[in-house]
């Protein structure tokens, strides 16, 4: 008969605060582990068994000729920080040239997404190793927000959604503020409107 011992705890390199407490939030047995550097340094520490797992952006993985490693996890398991993934850039104002260039890869719909996401982080005070992750996403002609805040161990969350037009950041605010009101102390503490 085999001895019967301690369930195995899987060990989770996580790089950022936000995404430790995401981890923690959905499986509270495993460890996590902090670990930044580059995407060749985070697998090697996965090949070695230092780790079982790490988190990496699917674009990171995608520019380096690597979209096949790994599995995605799903907006529904698992939002992202507010404006991830998006690039701004900016332009002295008399640099036509720039402009004209940058009005060709620029997206209205990106902007509102990301501005939208943005009020709502300076609505929480938030900073960006702040555990908070929202999304906004245009959908019927409205952006749908969803939010989550956690505690910084992840066993506490609080989560809400709303849908505001393009270029309402009043919404996205008041969202943020509802949150904090509901949220326990363990939440509210973290952030700097609260």
């Amino acid at each position: 008969m085999p001895a019967s011992g301690p369930a195995s705890t899987s060990t989770i390199a996580a790089p950022s605060p936000r995404r430790a407490a995401q981890l923690r939030s959905i499986r509270p047995d495993i460890q996590i582990v902090p670990l930044r550097g580059n995407v060749e340094t985070r697998l090697e520490k996965v090949r070695s068994g230092e780790v079982d797992a790490t988190l990496l952006t699917s674009a990171a993985l995608k520019r380096l000729g690597m979209p096949d490693v790994g599995v995605a996890v799903p907006v529904e398991v698992m939002l992202p920080a507010p404006g991830q993934a998006a690039l701004g850039m900016e332009c002295r104002t008399d640099d036509n040239v720039t402009q004209s260039i940058l009005t060709t890869v620029s997206n209205e719909i990106t902007f509102w997404a990301v501005s939208a996401e943005r009020a709502f982080t300076r609505a929480l005070g938030a900073s960006c190793h702040s555990p908070v992750a929202a999304l906004a996403i245009l959908d019927d002609g409205e952006l749908g927000m969803r939010a989550q805040i956690f505690s910084e161990d992840g066993s506490e969350m609080i989560q809400d959604k709303a849908r505001f037009d393009c270029g309402d950041d009043d919404t996205p605010a008041k969202l943020a503020e509802r949150m904090l009101a509901n949220a326990p102390p363990s939440i509210r503490s973290l952030f700097a409107k609260a």
